[in-house]
């Protein structure tokens, strides 16, 4: 008989989290899985005291991720439906979920609960020729320089002002990346122009190096984004990782940024309702 319960520490997980990883058919955004599946409520699934699989709730109520082993007695998606039609007393109500079209078990069971559906997000990964294509004195035009911890101030101050992400958070994020060395500037006359993020993964994906960039508005239409962006695939094809990166489904400008650094969309993040 399966039972369905929190639990209290992930570290109970990573082996199912290995297994999780390594059926996806390409790199997973890392904002995602390493920024807010942390974040989220986990349960385990357990059949006679053996944990046999989990899935993780965010605060919304909505599924980040769902694994169950192929060891189990119980099937997938027999176990999947109940969760997702509110029927486990334990988890509760389900909104909906996220999930990759890199995930196709995930995603096939999203598919069969869905009441609708929307794309959150682009997936981008460097075309095999990017990295010989980089055209060095375009990267030269922007220097970027790693951030230091004096500078965190300016980094969060950046952000909140720039995309409006939550000061609490940032603080934390960011000082992280920047002990990481994770973290690069575009500083024009002591004032910070653009952010840039080059993530590297400590377990998983340690193929990928992930991107991420802020523009200050002022400085957007420029081609500063695209510059930063191929600083930032030059410096992970120097450490021999693979660069990838995502975006809003709604952000034209940081597509056509992207799409000039020579990376291209394959998958997709999509926005599940369940019934």
């Amino acid at each position: 008989m399966l039972e369905i319960k929190p639990i209290e520490s992930l570290e109970q997980l990573s082996q199912l989290k290995a297994q999780y990883f390594s059926l996806s058919t390409t790199a997973l955004d890392s904002m995602w899985h390493f920024g807010f599946v942390p974040m989220a409520n986990h349960f385990g699934f357990y059949e006679n005291d053996l944990l046999v699989g989990y899935c993780c709730i965010n605060s919304d109520g909505y599924m980040l991720q769902f694994y169950l082993s192929p060891k189990a007695e119980v099937q997938a998606k027999e176990l999947f439906t109940l969760i997702a039609q509110d029927n486990s007393p334990v988890i509760g109500t389900i909104k909906g979920a996220f999930v990759s079209t890199a995930e196709p078990a995930y995603l096939s069971l999203c598919l069969e609960n869905s009441s609708g559906f929307e794309v959150n997000a682009l997936m981008y990964q460097q075309a095999e020729s990017a990295a010989n294509s980089i055209k060095k004195e375009h990267i030269n035009n922007i220097a970027m320089t790693l951030a230091e911890q004096s500078q965190l101030n300016d980094f969060v101050g950046f952000a909140v002002a720039s995309i409006g992400a939550p000061e609490q958070w940032l603080n934390g994020y960011y000082g992280n990346l920047i002990q990481r060395q994770e973290l690069l500037g575009y500083w024009q006359d002591g004032k910070l122009l653009a952010s840039g993020e080059c993530r590297l993964f400590d377990e998983y994906q340690t193929e990928y190096a992930d991107l991420g960039m802020i523009v200050a508005e002022s400085e957007r239409g420029k081609g500063i984004a695209t510059q930063v962006l191929l600083n930032l695939i030059d410096r992970a094809s120097n450490k021999g990782l693979i660069a990838m990166c995502s975006t809003e489904s709604n952000n034209l400008g940081a597509q056509k940024a992207i799409n000039r650094a020579g990376m291209i969309s394959s998958h997709r993040i999509v926005q599940f309702e369940f019934v």
